[in-house]
């Protein structure tokens, strides 16, 4: 029979694990994979080992300061956009190159120069083709680069200035910019490399995703507190689903049952059934949450939250809550697979 002083050393055991790292109990499984995070406070890419879940590299970037980050898709590499040192449509620098690291090795391994001031901004890699597009908001455009020689192959202009994000089609055909001060979503043919619509949204708009059938594109009104539903069939917003505050990034989970938002004041994620377009859920989180990427086993959302140099890792079954350090200003985020 165990006496009363071994279950206490096991259970005091059990406790030490979970408060080391190890997953709680109805906790999913740890992913292999690494976590890219752009840290503009510091002007450096974290990253972050979500197993041990915490940053174990800081990598400094060539220029001040790159606000997004994208991993390849083998997870080799990461690139990362050098804007500059203002906000959308505010003066300062205006970046010209995108720098490129190795994961594996953890270093910076070259800067390429676009040939002009540009603020390149959200990278996308192309799921069919793997080219890289990248946002490059002075040009009016999406700028297409191969990613192995680093070489421009072209551009598709946007119609708009100030196109800030960007997200694409699982098939790669169309391509969907926010424009800010704009208010305006661009709607792109990334084959013909044309505009095909723009789309009034309010005076200002902010980020954008698209639902996992491609059928609704979110973006938030930053003037009031709702975000805006676009119908990409007819390229038009259908709908306005109501917030607690003003909303800045989405993204939707894999199974397409929720649309994650970011509330940065008060610090939550508002969470939408995307089959009734309505927030039926609110997650806290640290203050002025950005950015959210989706693991790719659906499992756990991560959420950079820039004020307070954390990660927040939300469980999508339990929706409970962990948090990583990262660094000051934490903000765009990229998921690297595991080699």
């Amino acid at each position: 029979m165990e006496s009363w002083t071994f279950r206490l050393l096991l259970a005091a055991g059990a406790l030490l694990i979970v408060g080391l790292g190890a997953a709680a109990p109805g906790d999913p499984a740890p992913s292999r994979g690494l976590l890219v995070v752009a840290n503009k406070g510091d002007h450096t890419l974290g990253i972050i080992d979500t197993v041990k879940g915490k940053q174990i590299a800081v990598l400094e970037e060539s220029g001040i300061t790159a606000h997004e980050v994208v991993a390849s898709p083998d997870g080799r590499r990461a690139f990362a956009p050098i804007y500059g040192n203002s906000g959308v449509g505010a003066p300062g620098t205006d970046g010209r190159t995108v720098d490129v690291f190795d994961l594996a090795t953890q270093k910076r391994i070259t800067t390429f120069d676009l040939g002009k001031p540009m603020r390149p901004h959200c990278g996308v890699f192309g799921p069919k083709n793997g080219l890289l597009y990248l946002t490059t908001e002075l040009d009016n455009s999406i700028t297409i680069i191969d990613p192995k020689t680093l070489k421009i192959l072209g551009s598709v202009p946007t119609g708009q200035p100030e196109s800030h994000m960007l997200a694409i089609t699982s098939d790669g055909k169309r391509g969907y910019t926010s424009n800010v001060h704009p208010g305006t979503v661009s709607v792109l043919d990334l084959e013909a490399r044309k505009t095909l619509a723009v789309i009034h949204v309010s005076s200002n708009a902010q980020r954008i995703a698209l639902s996992v059938d491609d059928l609704w594109a979110f973006t938030a009104d930053q003037t009031k507190p709702q975000l805006a539903v676009i119908d990409t069939r007819s390229n038009a917003v259908t709908k306005w689903i109501p917030l607690e505050a003003l909303a800045y990034g989405t993204a939707a989970t894999l199974d397409g049952k929720w649309l994650l938002v970011t509330i940065p004041d008060p610090g939550r994620v508002a969470v939408v059934d995307l089959s009734s377009m309505r927030v039926v859920r609110s997650v806290t989180v640290p203050k002025s949450p950005q950015e959210i990427v989706v693991r790719p086993d659906n499992q756990v959302a991560y959420v950079s939250c820039y004020e307070s140099k954390k990660v927040a890792a939300i469980n999508l079954q339990t929706w409970n809550v962990q948090l990583i350090e990262a660094g000051p200003l934490a903000d765009g985020l990229s998921w690297a697979k595991g080699q």
